[in-house]
Parts: C-alpha cells; structure tokens; sequence
C-alpha cells in the first residue's frame, strides 16, 4: 500500500477519533436491512437533533476508538456497524429515544452497545435511557408539579366562592 493510501486513512481515523473524544453519547447499531430512504429518513431525524451517524469500516473505528482512549466497545465493532453520536445535543439520552423508537418502527435495527458520558452501557440500560423523557418533557413535569398546590387553592377557593353564591 502506497504512503499516500496510508496517510488519507490515517487522517481519516484521526478526524473520527477527535469526534468521538468530544461526543458525550454513543450509540452502536447494526443497520442491515435498512434501505436507502429509511437510513435517510433517520440521519434527517438524527440530523433536526443534532445528532451524527456514520459508517465506517470496523478497523478504522477500532483505531479511532482507541486513540480516542475509549474502551470496552471494541466487541460491538463486529458486521455492519454504523455509530451514532452528539457533542451538541442539550440532552445525552437523545441518540438513544431517536434509535429506539426508529427501531421498533424498523425491527432490523439492533442497537449493539453504547457509551453515556464515559460509561459503557449495554442495550437494555440504553432502552431504559430512551423510556425516560427528554430534557423539556422534565421539565414541564415539574412545572406542572409545582403549579398543582396553587391550581388545587384556586379551585377550593372558587368552589367555596360557588357555595357563597347560592
């Protein structure tokens, strides 16, 4: 193999390493049996998300993975391996409610592992991430938690103003 072969796949594996460095969710799927239009579908919901996928050869990613200092997903870099990421995403479990509900629409889809934060997960502590609401579904629980004594007075006092009336 010529240098100048080994010095593109080398700047290659250098630019995906300093990616996975700065993302803060992982997520490795195995994407067979996806066609052209559903794997574009999901980069475009993944993309509104600012969320990224790529494809990449399983060598390549080994190498990135570890210049990246990342360890314990190398058993999930086997087959056809896209890998999902965000360093932008306000929220980290974002990747994982995109992936799982794109996968029970598309049962081909197998998430093999992921990495949260520097911790590696396994698939069902992904699922598990994915049923938990995002970042805006929390925190308008807790609006809505913290508006209820006030909402619960205002009827008590309307329905005691009601009694009065009659």
């Amino acid at each position: 193999m010529s240098k100048a072969a080994i010095a593109a796949k080398e700047k290659i594996v250098d630019a995906f390493a300093e990616e996975l460095k700065a993302a803060k969710s992982i997520l490795v799927i195995n994407y067979l049996g996806l066609n052209v239009d559903e794997v574009t579908g999901l980069r475009k919901e993944l993309r509104d998300s600012q969320v990224k996928m790529k494809v990449i050869k399983n060598t390549y990613l080994r190498r990135a993975a570890a210049k990246a200092g990342i360890e314990g997903l190398d058993d999930t870099f086997v087959g056809p391996t896209a890998v999902i990421y965000t360093s932008e995403a306000d929220d980290v479990t974002e990747p994982a409610r995109i992936i799982t509900k794109f996968a029970e629409d598309h049962e081909v889809i197998t998430v093999k592992g992921g990495m949260l934060e520097g911790k590696v997960v396994s698939d069902e502590e992904i699922k598990a991430l994915a049923a938990i609401p995002g970042r805006e579904g929390l925190l308008s629980m807790l609006v809505s938690e913290l508006q209820a004594p006030i909402r619960d007075f205002a009827y008590a006092v309307k329905a005691v103003a009601d009694a009065k009336d009659e």
